[in-house]
């Protein structure tokens, strides 16, 4: 019988064992080594940093300046021209000087995050991309679902109602070290306008690029013309990620992101604290992508509220007022931030449970200064992205169910012993889990029978969410990633229009991806 925890009465789960101290191994010996992202509540930033700092010292981890609220730097802009956004992306290693640490990270184009492709509706995206990255040293594994041949790499627009098949947004293709290849994407003239990313998906290997850092905005321009207490508001890409790191400053194990207690600290366009100026008064729309590998971020700014107009690129049916808003791996929140009093405000990741607790500590500074400007917050947003999905409208319905098959005794488990499952079955890229014709409207419920919140996401089709937990939506939303709480479900409703081919869901916690939690979907001509 496996033991529980005598507070819940349930069965511990790998990060609960871990963050209470039971676990063994290289960091185990080294208290404080996680650092700012998983501080307690009560804990002084300051004497975080010094833990994190002492312990990395132990582990001989490279060194680096580190400046504290430096100014926010934001990821080069490429912009479409006549139709067509035509670049290239060259996925290397590079080094970074971050936080404090000397790194040595896969990257596109040698930055940390990659370029912002802006875009829009009726363009089309050419992307030369590079692999740069030396030979992989490993074979194919026998056991395809384990982590594999790290140099390897693809390309996925995340959020993107495009195509999954051929040379466009096909997370199959295997883009090989050494070799250069050519993606064509072309974006409908309907497309939603709005925030969306781009990032590695390639089976395998996508966890460890994605936290290495490769990962960039994507942006699709027009969503609030309309609204010109928008439109004058100045914008900033904010992409948020959780940095990991080994005793070189490296990641080229598996075993460097599955351990909770390995070094890691918050950071925000690949930098770590950076401030992040406005004068009184002003509005500014922030674009913030989660491309974090795994843990949800809780986000709040001191003395400010957060007005979110949209979510996963597609606009809010009206403009609501957050003290925190909570984001989990993949999703996106644009919003608006109307500066207070002159002063100094942080910008943080505050407690949150999603089964374990997510990381708390520093995001950005914010710094009001300057003569006051005298802007508005719009009153409306104009409505919802598409129309309603209405139970009358739906021609099919499913059930899939996420589990996590956990060995006996966790504190001691290698991630080889773990299989994160959907309806029982760990992924297969040969095996056509869903098969659905083209036009269908269909409702799926999603059962998380696991004692920790999952991140449900499924690419091509946005879909509109209808009840959590048994409980209808007084306003359903629309998504394209959600969280699915623990031992709990949702329901959602999505129309598969437009595009034939193969593509997947899965749970956007990337290492539960990695290791089995996702399915093929292959909508088929009617």
């Amino acid at each position: 019988m496996k033991p529980t925890d005598a507070r819940s009465g349930r069965l511990p789960s790998r990060r609960s064992v871990l963050l209470g101290g039971a676990a063994v191994g290289t960091c185990a010996m080294v208290p404080g080594l996680i650092g700012l992202a998983i501080t307690s509540g009560d804990a002084s930033d300051a004497a975080a940093m010094e833990m994190e700092s002492h312990a990395a010292r132990r582990l001989g981890v490279p060194r680096a300046p580190f400046e504290k609220y430096a100014p926010l730097i934001e990821p080069q802009v490429r912009r479409s021209a006549n139709g067509e956004l035509k670049t290239r992306l060259r996925v290397a290693y590079t080094y970074k000087d971050l936080g404090g640490y000397r790194l040595s990270l896969r990257s596109y184009e040698q930055d940390l995050p990659g370029p912002t492709l802006r875009v829009k509706r009726g363009d089309v995206l050419r992307i030369r991309l590079i692999n740069d990255l030396p030979p992989n040293t490993d074979p194919a594994p026998l056991d395809m679902t384990l982590p594999h041949q790290f140099n390897s790499t693809n390309f996925h627009f995340h959020g993107g109602h495009v195509s999954p098949s051929g040379i466009a947004d096909n997370i199959f293709r295997v883009m090989e070290p050494g070799q250069g290849y050519d993606i064509e994407i072309a974006i409908p003239k309907d497309h939603t306008a709005g925030t969306y990313w781009y990032h590695p998906h390639k089976h395998g290997s996508a966890d460890i690029q994605l936290t290495s850092g490769m990962a960039g905005a994507l942006i699709i321009e027009g969503d609030f013309d309309d609204i010109p207490e928008i439109t004058a508001a100045n914008e900033r890409v904010l992409i948020l990620n959780e940095v990991l790191f080994d005793h070189r400053g490296a990641i080229e194990n598996y075993d460097t992101v599955w351990p909770e207690a390995v070094p890691r600290f918050l950071s925000v366009n690949g930098q770590r604290e950076p401030a992040i100026r406005m004068r009184p008064g002003e509005v500014q729309r922030w674009r913030v992508l989660h491309a974090g590998h795994e843990n949800n971020f809780n986000i709040a700014l001191e003395g400010h509220g957060l007005h979110v107009i949209a979510c996963d690129g597609l606009r809010c049916p009206r403009i609501d007022r957050n003290d925190s808003l909570l984001m989990a791996p993949g999703q996106r929140a644009d919003i608006l931030v109307q500066a207070g009093a002159a002063g100094s405000y942080a910008l943080r990741a505050i407690a949150s449970d999603q089964g374990y607790p997510s990381p708390q500590g520093p995001l950005a500074r914010l710094i009001v200064e300057g003569e006051p400007m005298q802007m508005k917050l719009p009153a409306t947003l104009g409505g919802a992205p598409f129309q309603p999905i209405g139970g009358e409208e739906v021609t099919n319905r499913r059930e899939i169910t996420l589990t996590v098959d956990e060995p006996e005794f966790p504190p001691a488990a290698n991630y080889q012993e773990f299989a994160f499952l959907i309806c029982g079955q760990r992924f297969d890229p040969n095996r056509v889990d869903h098969r659905i014709p083209l036009g269908a409207v269909e409702e799926w419920t999603v059962i998380n029978d696991h004692t920790d919140d999952h991140i449900f996401h499924i690419h091509t089709n946005p879909f509109q969410l209808i009840s959590v937990n048994g409980q209808a939506l007084a306003e359903p939303v629309w998504r394209d990633t959600v969280v699915v709480p623990r031992n709990g479900r949702i329901v959602f409703r999505s129309r598969f229009l437009d595009f034939t081919g193969r593509y997947v869901l899965h749970c956007h916690m990337m290492n539960h991806e990695e290791l089995g939690m996702m399915q093929v979907v292959e909508v088929h001509e009617a």
